[in-house]
């Protein structure tokens, strides 16, 4: 097939345009700076400059790369685009990544429309954020948490509209785990070397992890089996922070997190910082290996950190 990978020189981009290309497909990827076309290049992809906050820039690019199905990976959380990790003030952190998911999704979907392309995969968002009552593991049946009335709301309303408009349009949502693998943890990795990643209170929050690797091959079954819907893809592993930050401290050769008072984590890092490590809900994975066909590799991040960072 011919694939459009709107957002394909970021960290998971880099993973997911081999895994196409070895495949077969013929990939068209897209990045906001020029100094990245050699690398997608060199990974096998025709390269383009494209806006994804420009109407006019998006059409272009579909028109030009005439795919038959287009994958939606664009965000700006990198440091390079969004600055220092601010948990306190997500709604700043993101801000432009919040855009990218409502206005640039919205852009995508109108350009898919015009060039005829009938269905879209997107990048939707399942670690910590299940809805916070029953138990810690969430299904695909379960809505997301909205985070009302704390600075995250808004970035939790933009993951929301993707898979809203996304699925209106026939297409799949895939939310991805937190991320882990080559460039994708770093900027947590000097927080906890420098012990500025703390425990909150018991830290019995959930969390679902997936490598790179892995969320990639989901991501090439969502498009060759033209998936519809929404999938969790996470590991088999969901945990609590009391166990997951301890493993990655250890295997980055840190000391022991330190643990401080909820109330103190509320003052220092926000509501959302203080929800994920306490009252975070994980997900489960059974509907993407069922429907999609896919098998993590890595399927715990007690393995994967320690691979990962050795």
């Amino acid at each position: 097939m011919r694939v459009f990978v709107a957002g394909g020189g970021g960290v998971l981009g880099r993973r997911l345009v081999p895994q196409l290309v070895a495949r077969g497909h013929h990939v068209t990827a897209t990045t906001t700076s020029a100094a990245k076309l050699g690398v997608l290049a060199e990974l096998g992809a025709d390269a383009v400059v494209m806006d994804g906050l420009d109407a006019a820039s998006v059409d272009a690019a579909v028109a030009r790369a005439r795919p038959d199905t287009i994958v939606h990976q664009m965000t700006a959380i990198s440091p390079t685009h969004a600055g220092k990790p601010d948990l306190r003030h997500p709604d700043r952190w993101f801000a432009v990544t919040n855009r990218l998911r409502t206005e640039g999704t919205d852009h995508l979907l109108a350009a898919a429309k015009a060039a005829g392309v009938s269905h879209v995969v997107a990048q939707s968002y399942a670690s910590w954020n299940g809805i916070r009552r029953g138990g810690w593991v969430k299904t695909e049946e379960d809505p997301l948490d909205l985070m009302e009335g704390t600075a995250a709301h808004v970035g939790m309303l933009g993951i929301r509209h993707v898979e809203d408009v996304v699925l209106a349009a026939g297409g799949a949502a895939l939310r991805y785990g937190a991320f882990y693998g080559p460039g994708a943890i770093d900027d947590q990795i000097e927080l906890v070397r420098k012990r500025q990643y703390p425990l909150v209170g018991r830290a019995g929050g959930y969390s679902s992890w997936v490598h790179l690797d892995d969320a990639a091959s989901a991501t090439v079954s969502a498009v060759e089996r033209r998936a519809t819907g929404v999938f969790n893809i996470v590991d088999d592993d969901p945990a609590p922070a009391a166990e997951w930050l301890p493993h990655l401290a250890a295997c980055a050769g840190a000391k022991r997190p330190m643990r401080i008072p909820t109330w103190l984590a509320r003052l220092l890092a926000g509501e959302q910082a203080v929800v994920m490590m306490t009252q975070g809900r994980g997900f489960a994975n059974a509907k993407a290996k069922r429907e999609l066909g896919w098998e993590p590799r890595h399927p715990s991040w007690r393995r994967g950190f320690e691979e990962e960072l050795a």
